[in-house]
This record gives C-alpha cells, sequence and structure tokens, in this order.
C-alpha cells in the first residue's frame, strides 16, 4: 500500500518539541491522517529517500538549516524530485520544501534582502490562484504563521505564482498540476507559533522589531491550515 510520504528535513528546538512535538507531529496532525497513513523519512539521520513509485504523496517539511549550506540530505533530495515530478506524484514543500522544490526545479534562493520575516503575517492570493485545486477556494487574503531568513529569489522555469504579501513575492507557487511550494507555515498553531517567536527573542530584539509586539499579532491561521487536509484529498485522490 502506497503511502503518504513525509521527509523530515530538520527538528524543532528541544523545549518546543518536548511540549508540542516535532515537524511530523504536527504535519500529521494537519493532514488529518493517522500514523499508519504516512512514512516518515528522517533525511537528515540518514534514513533514505523512499522509491518514488511508493509515494502516494510528499510533504517535505521545514528545517533551522538553509537550503544553501548544501547539505549531502538535502542535495539528493534536489536529484531526487525531479522523478517525482516527471511521476506526477502530488507534493508539497513547505518553507524549507518550498524552497528546495524551487532550486531543485531551476529557481533562485537565497536570503531574502530584507532580512526574516517573523509572525502572523497576511497572505494575498494572486489571480493566477483562480481554481488551483490547492489554494483556489481559500480567501483572497488569509493569515498564516511565518519564520523563514531565506526566500525563492526566482522561481523555476513554467512555475505559476499563486500567493505574496509586502514582504515576500513568492509565498506559493505551482509547477505542473499538482506540485506545491508554501514559504508559509500551514502546520503551525498559535503554541509553537509564540514558541518560535521567544526562541528567537536575542535576534529579534537586535533586528530593532519587538518581540512583545509580535507576539501580540498571533493569531489563529484557519484558512492556511486547511490547506493541508485539502492536500491529503489531493493524494486520496490521485491515481498513480
Amino acid at each position: 500500500m502506497k503511502k503518504l510520504a513525509l521527509i523530515k528535513a530538520g527538528t524543532t528546538f528541544s523545549t518546543t518539541a518536548q511540549q508540542y512535538g516535532d515537524f511530523e507531529d504536527w504535519t500529521r496532525h494537519g493532514l488529518g491522517l493517522e500514523e499508519a497513513d504516512i512514512c516518515v523519512v528522517d533525511v537528515v539521520q540518514g534514513d533514505p529517500l523512499p522509491p518514488v513509485a511508493s509515494c502516494r504523496g510528499v510533504v517535505i517539511t521545514g528545517a533551522h538549516c538553509m537550503v544553501t549550506d548544501n547539505q549531502p540530505w538535502s542535495l539528493a533530495i534536489e536529484r531526487w524530485l525531479p522523478e517525482l515530478l516527471q511521476e506526477g506524484v502530488p507534493f508539497l514543500g513547505i518553507c524549507y520544501g518550498h524552497q528546495l522544490l524551487a532550486r531543485a526545479m531551476g529557481g533562485k534562493v537565497g536570503f531574502h534582502p530584507n532580512g526574516k520575516e517573523l509572525g502572523t503575517v497576511d497572505i494575498c492570493l494572486r489571480p493566477e490562484s483562480a481554481g488551483d485545486a490547492l489554494l483556489g477556494k481559500l480567501p483572497k487574503h488569509f493569515p498564516a504563521h511565518v519564520t523563514h531568513a531565506q526566500t525563492v529569489l526566482t522561481l523555476p522555469p513554467g512555475a505559476v505564482c499563486l500567493a505574496e504579501n509586502n514582504f515576500e513575492a513568492n509565498h506559493a507557487f505551482r509547477l505542473g498540476a499538482q506540485a506545491w511550494g508554501v514559504q508559509f507555515h500551514p502546520e503551525y498553531d498559535t503554541r509553537i507559533m509564540h514558541a518560535y517567536l521567544t526562541e528567537q527573542a536575542a535576534s529579534i530584539e537586535a533586528s530593532g522589531q519587538t518581540l512583545a509586539e509580535l507576539q501580540n499579532q498571533v493569531r489563529k491561521t484557519p484558512e492556511a491550515a486547511a490547506m493541508l487536509k485539502t492536500f491529503a484529498r489531493i493524494c486520496n485522490n490521485t491515481i498513480i
């Protein structure tokens, strides 16, 4: 039986993990799937990437490292992704996974010229999102949780930009019929977003931002969260 492969590209802060679990826990919960429905692949710890033919769908999580660190396991994913897309396996890259998809398919990734985007922000769908299987039914404006220093500077050839905001030009894009990258974090809830801000308090204050203000702006993100269950339905409805 094919499973959804959840490619774990790192781990959260230790204190956050003790309280709320780790990337794979948040993502599986957001997808609405049971443990038996997914295969967690911890590539950082040496787990091999699954055969493409065994995947009902693939999600690549966020990470605390940078795509431009060129970790061997990350470069291996970049080599693996073209076959996955060629075979039409539904794919969702979140934050690090979003950037990795872009670079693997010919885009450019690097540090955002304006620094980090942190907290709960407003996302705006572009007109190109109309009819999109993953984002097309979301409201034109919706809140989402973010924490990232790197960004997709240039989309890969053939990519369709689906969402943006005043800070981030490429908050979501699609390649082909069913491969997506999203810079924001649909798997976060308010507890996790608050935890991430607290863990980065020193760098937030050093950058001239105010931790208390960012914490006060944190709010629920039901529309972004719903996207994960939509992706799970896409995987279940796709005959590969």
